[in-house]
């Protein structure tokens, strides 16, 4: 692999935590899913190239404790990339867990932290500086977003419909999500639970942004999902 960053100032001051120490059972395969191959690189490479390309000042990977050392080899050809060392840390047991385990690592030298899912390993360096120059203009937090392009409807547990709520008003988060470090330290020291960062920044009271998403920042969940990746990634020469 040989990229070059996107920036090497771009994201002065940002850290990024990758976070990769989920089973990924929906995809069917037999080791977790940030370590599945993905056209003869992992899924986890990927996201690390990606996070490089865009100029973090640090990024730390936070993977299975069984798999720091495999991922450590990733981080070895990637030295001197001019990025900061990057680093390897066990996650937890909880998606919570693991990006507190990365939020610990992070030095002085960090005022603005990054939180990326690696299964969203196509994601664009443009999306990492919109999210980081939407926090550096003030906001608590700022999320990468789509439109969302079906009807939603609210059901209750019977399945009946309870609210239809305007597209115009909603939209398809992504990662990375970003936010000033000390904030979300404290956000994650609250105790609360949450399905990502943003919902746990809001639920002590602050507001989060939004920013243009990108449609190559989609998740790779399953087996569909990771066919589209590959054909994308041969539509780029990769």
């Amino acid at each position: 692999m040989t990229h070059s960053p996107h920036d090497a100032h771009a994201l002065h001051g940002v850290g990024v935590v990758v976070v990769a120490a989920g089973s990924g059972s929906r995809l069917g395969a037999d080791r977790p899913k940030a370590f599945v191959r993905l056209d003869g690189e992992t899924i986890l490479e990927h996201a690390l190239v990606r996070a490089l390309a865009a100029g973090a000042a640090r990024v730390v990977l936070v993977v299975p404790a069984e798999l720091v050392e495999e991922a450590q080899g990733f981080l070895d050809l990637h030295a001197g990339c001019g990025c900061g060392d990057p680093v390897v840390v066990p996650g937890g047991a909880e998606r919570g867990d693991s990006v507190a385990a990365g939020l610990a690592v992070l030095g002085e030298d960090i005022d603005v932290v990054l939180v990326h899912d690696a299964a969203r390993c196509l994601t664009p360096a443009v999306v990492y500086e919109r999210v980081v120059a939407a926090v550096r203009a003030g906001a608590a937090g700022a999320v990468p977003g789509l439109p969302v392009v079906d009807t939603i409807k609210i059901v209750d547990d019977d399945g009946v419909i309870t609210a239809t709520p305007a597209r115009s008003t909603l939209r398809a988060v992504q990662t990375p999500q970003g936010f000033q470090l000390g904030l979300l330290r404290e956000a994650h020291a609250s105790g609360r639970q949450a399905t990502d960062d943003a919902a746990l920044v809001e639920q002590l009271g602050h507001d989060v942004v939004v920013v243009e998403g990108d449609p190559l920042g989609f998740k790779i969940t399953d087996q569909e999902d990771l066919r589209r990746a590959r054909s994308l990634l041969a539509q780029d020469g990769r």
